[in-house]
């Protein structure tokens, strides 16, 4: 979990296109047993692994902002990563937007996506409901026994269900960790670089705070961080599908802002979709 707030400079009203990918949930080792392995601190919890120059972190450290501009983007990761797959937030602007133009939403996508096995491939896209330049959000991702589940200020935009007995990649064992960039996407997802960036209306910052991680830390056999237990809560039944209430607002989302869903790409698929996409998401 963890609350963000991209400045675009009001950016978001000039011509350009895809400024950030950000907030990559990669997986990570740790060594010692806890369920909140968060201290609420930047500078204790991460280390700064692109341009440190272009990250400020506030005196108590408990705030974060990185910057992008034509020079370099930005990043920071959790403590001791390890790359094995990834669990994807990124927040882009909608390419080819510009001042004037009439929409009925807010210019900003969401895209998701969760690699496993090896393979990645599952893309979802939705318009936010709000301008997420204007004050702070909260974005986190549930990821336990049964399922993952992508949330906006509470609100699940996605679900990805644990479907491995029916020979759906799910990711179980692997370790996992944190990781925050902002970088330019200019040279292939804005309409495949045919919209630029417009630097002079830079530089462009994104905001972070009030951070949450919480996690079964091991050492020894993993099989302990499936377990069901008062430490490991993210496992117990009531997280084990939506509740009535987030099923609603679920839905809400599927209707009225998802523009892609990689299992409606049958074209993409040559009519062969995932497994994954005609089994239950609850």
């Amino acid at each position: 979990m963890i609350r963000f707030k991209p400045s675009f400079t009001m950016s978001y009203k000039c011509n350009i296109s895809t400024l950030i990918q950000w907030l990559s949930l990669a997986y990570l080792i740790r060594n010692a047993f806890a369920s909140v392995i968060s201290t609420g601190n930047f500078n204790d919890d991460f280390y700064i692994t692109w341009s440190a120059n272009h990250i400020n972190t506030s005196a108590d450290g408990h705030s974060r902002s990185l910057k992008l501009d034509q020079d370099s983007g930005s990043s920071f990761a959790s403590n001791d990563m390890f790359l094995f797959g990834e669990i994807d937030m990124q927040i882009k602007l909608v390419p080819g937007y510009s001042a004037g133009t009439v929409v009925a939403f807010y210019p900003y996508i969401l895209q998701t996506n969760i690699y496993a096995d090896g393979f990645d491939n599952r893309e979802e896209r939705i318009y936010l409901w709000f301008d997420p330049t204007e004050d702070f959000h909260t974005y986190s991702i549930l990821w336990n026994l049964h399922q993952i589940v992508f949330m906006v200020d509470w609100v699940p935009i996605r679900l990805y269900r644990n479907h491995e007995d029916k020979g759906v990649a799910f990711p179980m064992w692997q370790p996992m960790s944190l990781k925050v960039s902002l970088w330019s996407g200019n040279s292939w997802a804005t309409r495949g670089g045919r919209d630029k960036v417009d630097w002079s209306k830079g530089p462009f910052i994104a905001s972070f705070r009030n951070y949450r991680i919480d996690a079964c830390v091991w050492k020894g056999n993993p099989i302990f961080c499936r377990a069901e237990s008062s430490t490991n809560w993210w496992n117990n039944p009531r997280f084990s599908s939506l509740t009535w209430s987030q099923r609603r607002l679920f839905k809400w989302v599927r209707k009225y802002h998802l523009i892609y869903d990689y299992c409606q790409d049958s074209t993409r698929f040559q009519g062969q979709l995932p497994r994954e996409c005609s089994l239950p998401k609850y």
